[in-house]
């Protein structure tokens, strides 16, 4: 090995070295010539042979001339064949068994014209030992070369790369684990040095080798293999994981600062190139342990299909992934509305990339405008409106709580009231944990908007008049939402840190953009009005865990690399988000992650009244008594870290 790398740095290190680096493919006339002069050698090498076993020749041509017949027959043969189409430093199996073809066929036509001249002449023109000896010298020539011409790139490559490769170890040793190395040891450029693999399965593959790598028994720690190999990460390959197992690996491997790398499984993917691009990092979202959501498809689709759906906040993190998962229950229309004009306009040009089977209609507009959305509701009568557009960003509504109720009151009331005007079957409204015993404005404004359409739902829909189904959904943070705090982290990990921290003992709950959404589409469809449907959003996180999770699997070290930094609660936010008021209580559903919010149902005219009252005086008063009102219409509202905690004494 030092051999070969100083050989290396000496290539390297040559003038010649930076034209070896911008070396293109070698025109094929060049590679058809090299072979031709390979076979010619090779000739000359069987004349040495035989010529030293004492053989006579036949002498009905002399040696010039039969060298041209044996060169002049390959040759052609190169033609048929096109051995020298394939690029040399990425020869494959195929490139040999092109090789082995040309060359026997050239031997037997070689064959029989040695037998023709014979029977016409009296006498061969060749030995038939020289032909043999010739065939099988130029076949292993012509093999050889393109072996070593592949060897050599590769191991240039791989050496001028030698201090950036990542030394890796493969966890399993099945047919997706080999297809995985496979796929790694012909990367270009190269990521991984691949030291061996690791099989906890198979006990009879232990002490055997594959791709020339050891198969190395889980018989201790994982860390502690990974250390005695001096690897440094962790490939997952092995498909008969569970999560629960593929978890507690990636942190076992995140505590002692080992690089962790996932791969969906190979039955998808159509090459090795591909593959290898699969092989990523672990996000933080595989690293909850979650149970996957099973949806009640036949009872959505009977909702959607061939309906009329609006989308509210459609351009969102939340709203887009519904258009996204609505368009598979091939609605006839879906109408997504968004005041965010460029947002819209790419999930426009998605959507319409995805189907040209369902109608999209792009409206850009403002849910505070009640006019714009009645000619809206006027020009498609949605048959179901789900409701995903807020103002959601707890600090800024602390500063901004006018726009607060603006949007989330006064907008989902305009919608709600023109739901019940046009007749719509079902309004899912997309709400927060936030709105649970509030201590900010912005989960006020959403316990507000939820009291309202509850109420709404509960005077419209009396046992004489079946109107409009009214229903909430109410979940935690979603992971990669919007300005969600992963995003965030991302963002400061990659500028080296720090990592900012609200408080060290903060907690809270997380699921999916896909899993919130699904969750919202299972409980529009089985709601019958007028419920809060609360999700199942599985284990508390605490966030400065969650902090140093994302910056090992980033591959740095918590405080060390980059440094966590705690800046204090922000106005209105809480340690701990709840789903349930102090008052309420839980009902199940068909489905497990779904539970029913038994809150007390305020009257209608009285939450009404209250929201008129405080829309009345809009323009007159000052965020104080905006706020005051607020918490007179959600007595639960105590402010936290905020100017308008004076406000509840």
């Amino acid at each position: 090995m030092r051999m070969g790398h100083s050989i290396f740095d000496i290539i390297k290190n040559s003038v010649l070295a930076n034209r070896f680096r911008s070396i293109g493919y070698l025109p094929r006339w060049i590679i058809y010539m090299i072979d031709v002069m390979i076979v010619f050698f090779a000739s000359l090498i069987t004349h040495f042979i035989v010529t030293s076993l004492n053989v006579t020749f036949y002498e009905n041509l002399n040696m010039p001339l039969r060298f041209t017949m044996i060169v002049a027959v390959n040759a052609f043969f190169f033609l048929v064949y096109r051995t020298y189409a394939g690029i040399l430093r990425h020869s494959t199996f195929i490139d040999g068994v092109k090789l082995l073809t040309s060359t026997t066929t050239s031997y037997f036509v070689l064959l029989i014209i040695n037998y023709s001249w014979s029977i016409i002449y009296g006498k061969k023109i060749f030995l038939t030992s020289d032909l043999f000896i010739c065939y099988v010298i130029s076949f292993l020539l012509l093999f050889l070369f393109r072996i070593l011409v592949k060897y050599f790139f590769e191991q240039y490559i791989n050496f001028e790369d030698q201090k950036k490769l990542i030394n890796a170890v493969i966890y399993g040793a099945d047919a997706n684990a080999i297809s995985v190395a496979n796929a790694l040891k012909t990367e270009t450029p190269s990521r991984f040095r691949l030291l061996g693999f690791v099989d906890k399965f198979n006990q009879n593959k232990i002490g055997k080798s594959i791709l020339n790598l050891p198969i190395i028994t889980q018989n201790k720690k994982i860390h502690v293999i990974l250390r005695a190999m001096k690897a440094d990460a962790l490939i997952i390959a092995e498909k008969s994981l569970s999560k629960q197992e593929t978890i507690a690996l990636v942190e076992e491997c995140l505590e002692f600062n080992f690089k962790v790398f996932t791969v969906p499984l190979i039955t998808d993917w159509e090459d090795q190139q591909q593959i290898s691009n699969r092989v990523k990092n672990f996000d933080i979202e595989d690293l909850l342990e979650r149970k996957p959501i099973v949806l009640d498809t036949n009872s959505i689709s009977s909702q959607l299909k061939g309906k009329t759906i609006l989308i509210t906040g459609a351009a969102g993190s939340i709203g887009s992934e519904i258009t996204r998962q609505v368009l598979g229950f091939n609605p006839e229309r879906i109408i997504i509305l968004d005041q965010a004009e460029t947002p819209l306009h790419n999930l426009s040009l998605e959507i319409n990339s995805i189907s040209n089977q369902v109608k999209i209609h792009s409206v850009l507009a403002d849910i505070r405008n009640k006019e714009v959305l009645g000619k809206v509701f006027s020009e498609f009568h949605p048959s179901v409106v789900y409701h995903a557009a807020a103002y959601k960003h707890v600090p800024l509504m602390e500063e901004n709580p006018s726009q607060a109720v603006y949007t989330n009151v006064i907008g989902t009331k305009n919608l709600a009231d023109l739901s019940v005007e046009y007749h719509v079957e079902r309004f899912v409204m997309v709400s927060t944990d936030k709105a649970v015993n509030p201590s900010s404005v912005m989960g006020a404004s959403k316990r507000i908007a939820e009291k309202y359409v509850q109420t709404l739902h509960e005077r419209n829909n009396t046992t004489q008049i079946k109107g409009t189904k009214f229903i909430t959904t109410r979940f935690g943070n979603v992971l990669g939402s919007n300005g969600s705090i992963v995003p965030l982290f991302t963002k400061q990990i990659q500028e080296g840190g720090p990592i900012t921290i609200t408080h060290p003992e903060i907690i809270r709950y997380f699921m999916t953009i896909p899993e919130a959404c699904q969750l919202v589409l299972e409980a529009g469809a089985m709601g019958k009005g007028g419920e809060i449907f609360i999700f199942d959003m599985g284990e508390p996180v605490k966030i400065i865990d969650l902090a140093k999770k994302m910056i090992r699997l980033a591959g740095f070290t918590p405080d060390k690399d980059i440094e966590i930094k705690i800046i204090g609660l922000r106005p209105g936010e809480k340690l701990y988000e709840e789903l349930l008021n102090d008052t309420s209580k839980t009902l199940p559903t068909h489905n497990e992650k779904i539970l029913i919010a038994q809150d007390i149902c305020d009257d209608y005219e009285l939450v009404n009244m209250s929201i008129s009252d405080l829309l009345h005086f809009f323009e007159g008063i000052t965020n104080e008594e905006i706020v005051f009102k607020m918490k007179k219409i959600v007595p639960e509202f105590k402010s936290m870290n905020s100017i308008f905690q004076t406000l509840d004494h």
